[in-house]
């Protein structure tokens, strides 16, 4: 790791956020300097303006990648070296206004039947059933589980608030079914061994499973499914609002149990409820009747 990698790293870190839009950031600021052959702290504002144009209208890349190099790059000149370019706050892709994929519930759990090592299965089935993040889900720790309460105590991550969400029984049943297969003192989801598909009892796990591990197992699943959607671990959050919405649940409580600080951001769910839109069906023909 070069000086300036592990500065900005460090940065990072001391502002408290996650490990994984550290590794995001630190990675578009190394493309940056890939696609020059020059340190990023040797270029100018109006060679970073051009390699943000290439990333939009040459590589013609997704909102997602472009802002998360925005970002990572205006933290690195911003923070690490000081520099206020205005490039970095006029160069914001346009924001898309797309609904996210929703499975039903059947189609959610023929995927996850169709998971075939356990440690995956029971992580995914713990996102969907707590409307959790992938990584949330992925490193849970045994102290997290407040089966008194049927609760899950969430750790500051995204949003950087603690929170806690409901635990269905069957969920908390199956948490406790799974750890008592591995008994790992701190994670609920530890890693496996190389080549393994199941825990040897009380075997050492210094980490949790990781994220690309648990992709890789729920997209195995969504093909051995048959369920012809562009899906992947997310998609179980959005089906966990989606199907708390359409069975009544207030959109306040679901906003509490999905973290979201705007109630705008958990609003985007009433489009997607089948259920909302049978309602409204008598109203709109009704249009049509003279009175």
């Amino acid at each position: 790791m070069t000086a300036l990698r592990h500065r900005m790293t460090q940065d990072l870190q001391l502002r408290g956020y996650a490990d994984c839009t550290v590794e995001a950031y630190v990675r578009a600021v190394a493309a940056l300097a890939q696609c020059y052959d020059t340190s990023p702290d040797q270029l100018s504002e109006a060679q970073v303006r051009q390699y943000l144009v290439h990333l939009s209208t040459g590589r013609k890349v997704a909102r997602r990648t472009h802002t998360i190099a925005l970002c990572g790059l205006k933290f690195f000149y911003e923070q690490t070296l000081g520099r206020a370019w205005t490039v970095l706050d006029v160069a914001r892709p346009k924001r898309e206004k797309k609904l996210p994929v929703v499975l039903s519930r059947g189609e959610v759990w023929r995927i996850l039947d169709a998971v075939r090592i356990d440690v995956y299965r029971v992580c995914l089935t713990t996102i969907y059933a707590c409307g959790l993040r992938l990584m949330e889900g992925a490193q849970l720790q045994g102290p997290d589980v407040d089966g008194a309460r049927t609760l899950l105590h969430l750790r500051a991550a995204k949003g950087g608030t603690d929170r806690y969400v409901p635990l269905p029984d069957d969920a908390l049943a199956l948490l406790r079914d799974h750890w008592r297969t591995h008994r790992n003192p701190r994670w609920l989801f530890p890693a496996l061994p190389a080549g393994a598909r199941v825990h040897a009892p009380a075997a050492p796990a210094a980490a949790s499973i990781n994220r690309s591990s648990l992709q890789s197992a729920f997209h195995r699943g969504l093909l051995q499914s048959g369920v012809h959607k562009r899906a992947h671990v997310h998609t179980l959050r959005h089906s966990y609002a989606t199907h708390l919405l359409e069975a009544g649940v207030a959109l306040p409580l679901i906003q509490e149990a999905l973290g979201h600080t705007s109630l705008r951001t958990t609003a985007i769910y009433t489009h997607l409820t089948r259920e909302l839109r049978d309602a409204a069906l008598e109203p709109i023909n009704g249009l049509m009747q003279r009175p």
